[in-house]
């Protein structure tokens, strides 16, 4: 995602301390947070947004690139997700219903099912990489993992999906 100098013009200004920047930012910001955090973090995804907004606000000062507030503020969203789905690990159905026919309401509700039960690393990546359609030396910088573990992750989380969606 391109930052505009606008942007970029307001981050500078929340860095040097204006609050009506900083909320400014902070309300443009979280639309693209929720994207991020709901999906890997699932029913928990309002919360890791809001925790990944606080992270932004905490450490807006320490970015050098004012210019790349969306990889940067991605990063952060990624990473709270995962942690915050760590945290809740609820429990899941066991078993899918009948497969539903395309179009049918109950087929983003199976699928969310079938996500839910991926550990939060293995939906963070097939997130990054089928969704935002990554590759996997980016996805693997924004985990904070090797290109190898990226790819071996999302092998596997690929693999389970396939099985658990087929079961």
């Amino acid at each position: 995602m391109t930052t505009d100098p606008a942007l970029a013009a307001l981050v500078r200004a929340a860095q040097g301390g204006d609050t009506v920047a900083m909320n400014e930012l902070l309300d443009r910001l979280a639309p693209f947070v929720s994207r991020i955090c709901g999906p890997i973090a699932l029913g928990q995804g309002a919360d890791a947004a809001q925790e990944a907004l606080i992270a932004v606000f905490t450490s807006l000062r320490g970015l050098r690139k004012p210019e790349a507030v969306y990889g940067w503020v991605r990063q952060i969203a990624v990473r709270e997700a995962v942690r915050v789905a760590r945290q809740d690990r609820r429990a899941v159905p066991d078993e899918l219903s009948e497969l539903p026919a395309p179009g049918d309401p109950q087929l983003g509700t199976d699928i969310a099912d079938v996500l839910a039960r991926l550990s939060p690393e293995h939906r963070a990546i097939l997130m990054l990489r089928d969704r935002d359609g990554m590759d996997e030396r980016s996805a693997a910088a924004i985990l904070g993992v090797t290109t190898g573990t990226a790819k071996s992750r999302l092998h596997r989380a690929r693999q389970y999906f396939r099985k658990e969606w087929n079961a």
